[in-house]
Formats: C-alpha cells, structure tokens, sequence
C-alpha cells in the first residue's frame, strides 16, 4: 500500500491549493513555480513559491483539447494568457516567466509541440515539458506501482520500479466517453450530461451506468502491466473524481487501487514541481 505519510503530503498540497485558488498567499517570493496543465477538459494553472508550497491557482473547464490532443490553439492561448495576468496581479509580480507543462505518455511526436506552442503563445517561456501521470508522481510519491491518470479524453499510465519509471503508455478513454454514455443513458444533450457526471452528489447513481466503461479503463491498465510487477494502482486525474471508481478498478485488475482526496489537481501541482527557472527548449 502507499506511504500514509505520502498521500498526506498529497493531500496536504491539494488542499492548500484549493484554498490559494480562493485566497492568493502573497508573499513575494523570490521565484515562483508554474505548471500548465492543458487538459480535456479543464486548463489548470499552479503556482508555487521558493519553498515549493501553493500560492495561488486557477482552473477552468474548457473545450480546447479532445482525446488529449489540441484542437483551439487560440481558445487555449487565451485562456491561459488570461490566468496568468490574474495570476500576476494577484501575486503582485510584474511577470510569471517559467512554465512546465505536461502530455498524455507517449505522445510527445504527436503534440508535444502544440502544448509548447500553446504555453509560449500564453506569454511563458517552458521550462520542462513532461507526460502527465509522471507528473503527478511527484506529489504522490510512488515507488512501485501504477500511476494511472484517467483524464478527459485519455487514460495515461506511467509503471515505476523503484522510484523510476519503466514504462509509459497513453490510450482513449477518458471523461468524455463517460459523459457520452450518461448523455445517451439519460437521454440528455452532452453538455448536460457532462455538468450532471461532475456532481459528486450523483455519482451513487451514475455508478451503475458508468461501470462498463470504468472496466474498458481497467482493461486498458491491464493490458498494460501485464508483465510488469505492478503491487498497486495509484488514480489520478479530474475522471477519477468519480465516487467509487476505484473499485471497480481494484476488482476488474486485482491489484489494490487507490486515489487521493482530490485527484484532479495531482498532475497540475507535480507539474509545478517540475518546473526549472531556465528555458529548456
């Protein structure tokens, strides 16, 4: 099972960051640490101080990227552009320079360029570019096991062997198609249906309607590990909000799973982590 102290540390960043999205910490540090996460369905923005602890955030969901690739590059420029003059003003600071961003494992020579277009067409300057499950490791801490991040459109799975990863893989499958399945299941247009999955207070019922396509998932990391001594499945990821997805993971791949308080701001804060004060591209 995962270090209790670990997931503390998840859950500990996750809630400050939830709180510095609310209520900015303004207290001028010398550097600040920025990670873009480019998302299916939502854009999230972290930023870190000096001592690598939550200042302030933003997030919005938004239609900009499908199955983990870029299809509004300006809609996405925007949108980030807009965050970070927030960011700045709210800060105080007269320019957040450095960003890292991250993409589904394995896609770098598909859209590896339009997320550092995106990002630098926003006004930073990328600093570290990384796949998301990876990413998202650097606040859940895993040794050994599965970092499995189920976002939008894809379900991306890094395996770490001593604190090191062996494999990356990226397939579709995301929050998207469980939107089309409770749009088509309560007869309601996709919009709604996406609105009506995010409710955690209607999750209960969606869970039934929801489980042949959270088995496709655990199929996926299935098909995926096998070969690997995989002891553990860590979630991450905005899908994995999802009451009770894990499981119906954990029975479908007999393999312990787990998920931290708020899976969705995961990968954004590992992305921060991840960020250098240089350009590196």
């Amino acid at each position: 099972m995962p270090d209790v102290n670990n997931f503390q540390f998840c859950d500990e960043i996750i809630d400050q960051f939830e709180q510095v999205c609310k209520k900015p910490i303004l207290n001028k540090s010398k550097e600040y640490y920025v990670g873009v996460d480019l998302g299916t369905a939502c854009v999230v923005v972290a930023v870190l101080d000096e001592n690598l602890r939550p200042v302030a955030g933003r997030y919005q969901y938004a239609d900009v990227v499908r199955d983990g690739m870029v299809v509004d590059y300006f809609g996405a420029v925007n949108i980030i552009r807009r965050m970070k003059q927030e960011l700045e003003e709210e800060l105080g600071v007269e320019e957040l320079l450095y960003a890292a961003a991250a993409i589904p494992p394995g896609t770098d020579t598909l859209d590896g360029g339009a997320v550092k277009n995106v990002v630098q067409g926003a006004g930073f300057e990328l600093s570290n570019l990384l796949d998301e499950s990876t990413a998202a490791n650097a606040v859940l801490h895993i040794n050994n096991g599965a970092v499995v991040d189920i976002g939008g459109g894809t379900t991306g799975i890094s395996i770490f062997k001593d604190g090191k990863v062996v494999y990356i893989a990226d397939e579709p499958t995301g929050g998207t198609h469980f939107s089309l399945v409770v749009s088509g299941a309560m007869h309601i247009p996709f919009e709604e249906a996406e609105l009506y999955k995010r409710d955690p207070a209607n999750h209960r019922e969606l869970l039934p309607v929801l489980k042949p396509v959270i088995e496709k998932v655990a199929s996926i990391i299935n098909n995926h590990i096998e070969g690997y001594d995989v002891d553990q499945i860590v979630l991450c990821g905005g899908t994995c909000c999802l009451t009770g997805i894990e499981d119906i993971i954990e029975k479908r791949t007999g393999i312990p799973t787990f998920k931290p308080k708020n899976p969705m701001f995961a990968t954004p804060l590992g992305i921060a982590l991840n960020c250098k004060q240089e350009d590196m591209f």
